[in-house]
């Protein structure tokens, strides 16, 4: 048998087999958690115009301090036409166009309003609350690059600098198997021996916050024919995610069903806990990870080499799982052989991250893992791990985890 992958072997397999998607045309106002397949620019100066940062009055600033006559009134997307001249005030809204020959708006909360005139007090500097043409961002500036993932405020930033449209990498199409003749849906009864299934909803639930457009098949049973009418289907994707069937027992048909499909498995098996007998392959351009069927297992499967995968295939500048660090709040025990993927909370203390491994750590335990917000990597050792040693984690904190 051949030695176990390290984790950081394994995901440099899985990210080298790795295609970005085609492009495609993606609105702006749709375009949010989207990933940018191409460089984008500004169309125009932003401000397009010098305009008011405040709702006061424009002046000319060697006109203050004194009182000036005031002559009109700018509401946003209604500029003047009339220049200032010397003693003249305007009165001006947020974001209204500062008019010709003005070179400073005073605030309404730093003059005296007298209805016709305005009293300034203080002398008022030129450029005061005025905002310059362009000093956000000039035309033909690059406003995203490839690789970047709109954010809303990116996707305000793109909106307000014109862009109506962007190139975005195609969304992953994900297919999900579980496999079990044991499996069966929740709500329905259970006969004896039989399991609520669960791996396919928090997969498809992982796959989703990546932006994935996930199909969930239905179970199927350990059996042969079962097998293989459901892999028929289910290879027609980007990625195939599978749940269960991919140790070596005599029920465990998940390999060899995709070895008869024609898939070229990369690896098996991976140094890690949960999670050891992980399988990926490729079939053409359709990415294959068989993921163990115990549920924590296939959590940290999926975390760790699936959704860097589903980034990779969107062209994002990372893919990771992007670590953080913090201190142990318990000493554990490493194991000798392979890495350990705890689930662990974190508590905030004098400026760390104190993460406590929770009781409950076995790969089935999917409730005590619920009430995880972390999953601490603990190197493979022989050495304990004393209380406030440095790890590194993985934040679920209702988002994507580890991006």
């Amino acid at each position: 048998m051949a030695p176990l992958l390290s984790v950081d072997e394994a995901l440099a397999r899985v990210l080298t087999r790795v295609v970005v998607l085609p492009s495609e045309s993606v609105a702006t106002e749709r375009a949010d958690g989207r990933v940018v397949a191409c460089a984008v620019e500004a169309l125009v100066d932003l401000p397009l115009f010098p305009s008011s940062s405040m709702d006061g009055y424009a002046v000319r600033a060697a006109d203050t301090p004194g009182t000036l006559t005031v002559v009109d009134r700018v509401a946003a997307g209604r500029p003047t036409d009339r220049a200032l001249k010397p003693g003249e005030a305007i009165g001006i809204a947020t974001g209204g166009v500062v008019p010709e020959c003005a070179d400073a708006v005073v605030p309404i909360e730093e003059l005296r309003d007298e209805g016709e005139t305005v009293v300034i007090a203080q002398a008022v500097s030129a450029r005061a609350n005025i905002r310059d043409r362009g000093n956000d961002i000039a035309a033909g500036t690059t406003i995203a690059r490839p690789g970047t993932t709109v954010s809303p405020p990116l996707l305000a930033a793109l909106a307000a600098s014109g862009v109506a449209s962007v190139e975005c990498a195609r969304r992953p199409r994900v297919t999900v198997l579980t496999t079990g003749t044991e499996l069966r849906a929740p709500g329905e009864s259970l006969e004896p021996g039989q399991i609520y299934e669960s791996n396919g909803a928090m997969l498809a639930a992982l796959f989703e916050r990546e932006g994935a457009v996930v199909t969930r098949l239905h179970p199927v049973a350990d059996d042969e024919e079962a097998h293989n009418t459901a892999f028929g289907l289910a290879l027609e994707c980007d990625v195939l995610v599978t749940s269960g069937g991919v140790s070596v027992g005599p029920h465990d048909l998940v390999r060899r069903t995709l070895a008869a499909h024609g898939t070229e498995e990369v690896f098996w098996g991976v140094a890690m806990r949960p999670g050891k007998p992980l399988v990926f392959g490729v079939r053409g351009d359709t990415l294959v990870f068989g993921l163990p069927g115990n549920p924590v297992s296939s959590l940290v499967g999926a975390v760790l080499f699936v959704l860097p995968a589903l980034r990779a295939l969107q062209g994002r500048t990372v893919s990771g799982p992007v670590y953080r660090q913090g201190v142990l709040g318990a000493a554990v025990t490493p194991r000798p052989e392979r890495e350990d993927f705890a689930r662990a909370r974190i508590e905030h203390r004098a400026g760390l991250d104190v993460l406590f491994p929770l009781s409950g750590q076995e790969s089935h335990m999917i409730v005590a893992a619920s009430a995880a917000d972390a999953l601490v990597r603990i190197p493979a050792g022989d050495a304990q791990l004393e209380e406030a040693a440095t790890v590194d984690y993985l934040r679920f904190d209702g988002g994507p985890i580890g991006a």
